[in-house]
């Protein structure tokens, strides 16, 4: 089958013009194929920008038929305008149209690079990196850089070597955190940096590495427990092409990416991970993939190097079944995920505030 040929499938499975036994099979390819699902959501998303842009269009014309036709009436006038203002006039008037068509352009662009990504070859398993980073080396590097990272309530003994780090977040006020198992592999101790910048101590309950899951507490007397975590997690099905956002500890301070879902499942159809295009670099690892009404959805821990923006995440339906096993095997393990997420209907700067709260830089430092 050409590209030509799948485009158009594609647009007939969008449109409804299939019938069931076609959709059928069309959808079971989505599944065995990655790239052609994330193809559908990108043409999904590329259709419903351009119904957008053509209403623009339709409204913009209908408005200046009513300014001309109220002009030759004479009901109103035009003002007489000098150049100058001319120019600024129709920059004002037709600004929101050259950024629609900038959008459209822009979202063309997504569209052919997911058309070509289709027709290569497929990554191999080594082609995907964990996003923990090495910090040892970065944060020695000149006077500012120790400056700035000394500024920081550090508990770490001078000398020793913190070799790797990555994020994580609170799964329960009580200071047990989540993470990416393999952010904390080899670890002798581990620390995590709290959004004020203090060091705290804290312990491994337990890891997965099958799922790529850790999960810590924080065994510091400085930890000041929260009240109550405003974000709730979601075990739900997340849309596709719905949008999520990141939270991470790329550098050695928090920082915000945004993106969307674009496969239900992650590399070679792993159902236990999602797909998502985003950016996100080492050091994300553990890091949060937070959904419109502030709820939790999964956690980011790997990347394809050859693709921008092709990013994994395991999803968080993984962490209620790690968390439900240990209680299994200790009736002491008192965690409580919280479904309910106050964020829901807040803007995003608020809940970006909220969240950021309760995420933490992971410092490792290696037997």
């Amino acid at each position: 089958m050409d590209q030509l040929q799948l485009a158009e499938l594609v647009e007939r499975y969008l449109k409804g013009e299939m019938d069931i036994a076609e959709r059928q099979a069309f959808e079971q390819m989505r599944m065995n194929q990655p790239e052609l699902d994330q193809m559908v959501v990108e043409f999904h998303y590329f259709l419903e920008e351009m119904d957008r842009y053509g209403e623009i269009r339709r409204f913009k014309s209908n408005l200046y038929d009513t300014h001309h036709t109220l002009q030759e009436s004479g009901e109103i006038k035009e003002l007489q305008l000098d150049t100058k203002a001319r120019i600024i006039n129709m920059w004002n008037k037709y600004r929101r149209v050259v950024a629609v068509a900038a959008s459209i352009a822009g979202i063309t662009a997504i569209f052919i690079s997911g058309m070509l990504s289709l027709f290569t070859p497929k990554a191999p398993f080594d082609d995907i990196e964990e996003l923990r980073r090495k910090v040892s080396n970065l944060e020695k590097q000149s006077s500012n850089q120790r400056a700035e990272f000394n500024r920081f309530k550090t508990k770490i003994e001078p000398g020793t070597d913190v070799k790797f780090g990555g994020t994580s977040f609170l799964i329960d006020a009580k200071g047990y955190l989540i993470t990416s198992a393999h952010v904390i592999k080899g670890a002798k101790k581990i620390y995590v940096q709290s959004p004020a910048g203090e060091d705290l101590l804290a312990e491994i309950v337990h890891q997965d590495q099958n799922a790529d899951l850790a999960i810590l507490r924080i065994n510091d007397a400085d930890f000041e427990v929260p009240r109550q975590l405003p974000y709730g997690f979601s075990q739900s099905q997340t849309g596709l092409s719905e949008f999520v956002y990141t939270l991470g500890y790329p550098r050695n301070e928090i920082v915000y990416n945004e993106g969307y879902l674009s496969a239900k499942t992650g590399l070679g159809g792993d159902t236990m991970s999602c797909q998502i295009s985003i950016s996100a670099n080492p050091g994300n690892s553990g890091g949060p993939v937070i959904n419109k009404n502030g709820e939790i959805i999964g956690i980011l821990n790997a990347r394809q190097t050859s693709a921008n923006g092709v990013v994994f995440a395991t999803k968080i339906k993984q962490v209620y079944q790690l968390v439900s096993e240990l209680k299994d095997a200790d009736k002491d393990l008192n965690i409580k995920l919280r479904n309910a997420s106050s964020l829901k209907g807040v803007s995003k700067s608020q809940q970006v505030n909220k969240v950021q709260e309760h995420v933490y830089m992971v410092k490792v430092v290696l037997g």
